[in-house]
């Protein structure tokens, strides 16, 4: 077996068992149909993983009653009642509703996070942090461009 036929193979069976785990969602569109639904801040966010700018999103200082729903599927992720002000200058959540968001490890900076996408269209949220009030400790840190709010 020549070298260059070796390479070859390993690269294109690493190729697909990389493949072979990757998520399908519910709702799925190509990147041309996210690209034609969505803003190119809501794209840059909810499908290449960006950030907004903190202090930006009018949902930061949301303070009525309601639901918060995924701007990509409108599928109900936060309840009002769970949001506190985190002063990070994002939508902050102490829980996600149940079984609406999905988490996976995110070592894209020079550390380690928890980055959260809702369960049914896959779409980026924020991250998830360990620094929130009681109950839960948690605090979700999530885009407002990821989200639309549905007033009770």
């Amino acid at each position: 077996m020549k070298r260059r036929d070796f390479l070859t193979g390993t690269a294109v069976a690493l190729f697909a068992a990389g493949s072979a785990g990757a998520k399908t969602f519910e709702i799925s569109y190509t990147d041309a149909e996210w690209k034609a639904r969505l803003t190119d801040l809501e794209y840059k966010v909810m499908r290449r993983q960006g950030t907004e700018r903190a202090f930006t999103s009018p949902l930061n200082d949301e303070k009525r009653a309601g639901t918060f729903l995924c701007k990509g599927c409108a599928l109900p992720l936060y309840a009002s009642a769970d949001k506190f002000d985190s002063g990070t200058g994002w939508p902050s959540f102490i829980r996600a509703m149940p079984g609406a968001v999905e988490t996976m490890p995110d070592r894209s900076l020079f550390f380690s996070r928890t980055e959260c996408h809702c369960r049914r269209c896959g779409s980026h949220l924020g991250h998830v942090f360990d620094d929130g009030p009681a109950p839960t400790g948690k605090r979700h840190c999530i885009n407002g461009v990821s989200l639309s709010f549905q007033p009770a």
